[in-house]
């Protein structure tokens, strides 16, 4: 069974989709952009839109049970793989212990022109 998770401290969808669903123990999020909840507005520069997706993603997975340091993959999406560096930087600041495994891609665009989008897959 599938359960939809929806958090008021995330971004609203830009389109037919959930925050996250739960199912079989895990909870498995959309991808986040680094939009700021309260305003609507994409954060500017690399830096800044990669600590907001973490924020919206650590609140989406509160809402569903998880945490980060649940997560088991996560796949990063970057508009220029130039930024990867700074990306990992402020990534490791996010987990302890055991790094989930990730994926890395450069794509043409992201909604909203965002620089970088993050998906988690986290245990519940």
């Amino acid at each position: 069974m599938k359960e939809k998770v929806h958090s008021d401290k995330a971004p609203q969808a830009i389109g037919p989709y959930s925050h996250a669903v739960k199912a079989s123990g895990f909870v498995f999020t959309s991808g986040q952009i680094g939009v700021n909840p309260e305003t609507g507005e994409l954060q500017e520069g690399i830096a800044n839109q990669t600590k907001q997706v973490f924020q919206n993603l650590h609140n989406v997975l509160e809402e569903a049970g998880s945490s980060l340091e649940k997560a088991v993959k996560l796949t990063v999406f970057l508009k220029d793989l130039q930024d990867f560096k700074e990306v990992n930087e402020i990534y490791a600041t996010y987990f302890t212990g055991v790094f989930p495994a990730r994926s890395a891609f450069q794509v043409a665009a992201l909604p909203m022109n965002a620089l970088v989008e993050i998906e988690v897959v986290a245990e519940v």
